[in-house]
């Protein structure tokens, strides 16, 4: 059973933000957002023809400066928010805004790969998160299956939740919750659970890792030591709600159950640098990404820990009687946790990675210079999951 060959991509200039299209559940689509100081900075659109294997771009211009996260609304397909790099009074302040793209973009004006010639379309602002009382953002989180109307800023100290009103074009702040202890403390990442109401969001500062009840805006929980360095990432298991994966600088992934914060459920030390992005896949919780300054991608298979640790289980009415005790003999047996593939097109650091929201077996991994690599999970596990 041959498996798809991956599918290169190479932007012009360095990379580090990348997103798929939540809101597209049809076409598989990602968003690459560009780091160039002499530059423009832009959006590509990266569509991926399954059938044929190969890629469709667009470009839009992001002139506000170099993205350093982007995110895209789960309810509407032209919305996004990024964070940029800009100069003020000669500092450099890192701000956030609510974008939509130009209305020509969904309508065919994809041009293959090397066919650079036309003249990009700018993105359209819609508002700005302002964040002059806040300090320099480090991401934008949407409302999960959200209507696209909450997001979530986390800058400097500050986790803002704000209400965005008249079609995305205004943004209020609705509540804030600040970071507070010893010393300059600076969220690094975080992500809104789509569990529980979606009321809870996980953040990282320094080596803790902090869960915050939204309707309070109070902390619900601490894993101060989670890593023995910077944590750079986090995710929540779509399909068990306490559970959490973290990836950092100690290069190390952890999960946690967060009704006890004392050890990790379990601890993966398979790359060889820093970890920079974990993603749990969105329908099958043992499927679990890693990227890593070492500029390799890790899929591993933690079905140990999953929502489905015995695999998938057959009711007994289903089988027929030659069947049965094979059946229960095997099903008793939880399988065991594996690395599937490491993924080494890449030749710089791995700084995002992202499962495609049409496609649940595909995935995109983007490097420092420019490269995105598309990927396939092997054809053997896709069949040993689905049957």
């Amino acid at each position: 059973m041959e498996d798809d060959a991956p599918v290169i991509y190479g932007l012009e200039f360095q990379a580090r933000a990348l997103t798929a299209q939540t809101a597209e559940t049809d076409a598989i689509r990602f968003l690459v957002g560009t780091q160039s100081l002499k530059f423009d900075n832009q959006i590509h659109i990266i569509d991926f023809d399954d059938e044929n294997n190969i890629i469709n771009k667009s470009v839009v211009l992001h002139p506000a400066g170099e993205i350093w996260h982007i995110s895209a609304s789960p309810a509407d397909k032209s919305v996004l928010t990024t964070c940029y790099n800009k100069t003020s009074e000669s500092r450099v302040v890192t701000c956030a805004a609510v974008w939509r793209m130009p209305p020509e973009w969904e309508s065919g004006s994809h041009e293959s790969p090397d066919d650079s010639s036309n003249n990009p379309q700018t993105l359209e602002l819609l508002c700005h998160l302002d964040n002059t009382a806040h300090g320099n953002m480090a991401c934008v989180l949407w409302e999960p299956m959200g209507d696209g109307r909450r997001v979530i800023s986390l800058a400097d100290n500050h986790a803002v939740l704000w209400d965005l009103q008249e079609s995305s074009a205004k943004a209020t702040v609705s509540s804030t919750a600040t970071l507070e202890g010893k010393g300059q403390l600076k969220f690094t990442s975080g992500k809104w659970s789509p569990h529980h109401n979606c009321t809870q969001l996980a953040t990282a500062n320094d080596t803790a890792i902090r869960g915050w009840d939204l309707r309070s805006m109070s902390q619900i929980y601490c894993i101060d030591n989670a890593h023995g360095q910077l944590v750079r990432d986090l995710d929540f298991n779509p399909n068990k709600q306490y559970y959490l994966a973290s990836c950092g600088d100690d290069c190390k992934v952890k999960f946690w159950d967060v009704r006890n914060v004392n050890e990790p459920v379990k601890s993966l030390e398979e790359h060889s640098h820093w970890v920079w992005s974990v993603r749990y896949n969105h329908s099958h919780d043992q499927l679990l990404l890693t990227g890593s300054s070492d500029s390799r991608v890790i899929l591993s298979n933690m079905v140990s820990i999953s929502s489905e640790p015995f695999g998938h289980l057959v009711d007994d009415e289903d089988l027929s009687d030659g069947e049965d005790g094979h059946q229960e003999e095997k099903s008793r047996e939880p399988l065991q946790d594996s690395i599937i593939a490491t993924y080494e097109e890449h030749e710089d650091s791995v700084y995002a990675l992202e499962w495609s929201s049409a496609d649940p077996w595909l995935f995109a991994s983007l490097s420092y210079d420019g490269r995105l690599v598309i990927n396939r999970v092997p054809r053997a596990l896709k069949y040993r999951i689905l049957l």
